[in-house]
């Protein structure tokens, strides 16, 4: 990979990082807990509920994608971007394009 790759990388990973925490914050005020309020009805607060744990799922799923962004920033800024962390081998340009946040190969991903 080139550095100037390597930058461009940085700057997607950047830019999903900010999207990745505006999301966060979005889904962080729908998992509100929901008060008893006589104006929902019995299955209008079922649905509500049922909704907030869809939200709360996806929220997790949200902060792992984060710290995996961040760590994929760290190896940026370390030089070690696109390097499998297991066998050491480059990651392929093709992965790193579909999920820039990739710490290895496919083949060790597999193993």
């Amino acid at each position: 990979m080139t550095d100037e790759q390597r930058k461009e990388f940085k700057e997607l990973i950047l830019e999903q990082i900010e999207e990745v925490r505006e999301e966060i914050r979005d889904l962080e005020e729908m998992t509100q807990p929901i008060p008893p309020d006589n104006a929902l009805g019995r299955l209008t607060r079922m649905d509500a509920l049922g909704s907030k744990s869809v939200n709360e799922a996806v929220l997790e799923d949200k902060r792992m994608r984060l710290n995996a962004l961040e760590g994929a920033l760290g190896r940026c800024e370390s030089g070690s971007y696109g390097i499998c962390t297991i066998c050491g081998e480059e990651i392929p340009l093709g992965r790193l394009v579909a999920l820039p946040h990739s710490s290895r190969c496919i083949k060790c991903v597999r193993s």
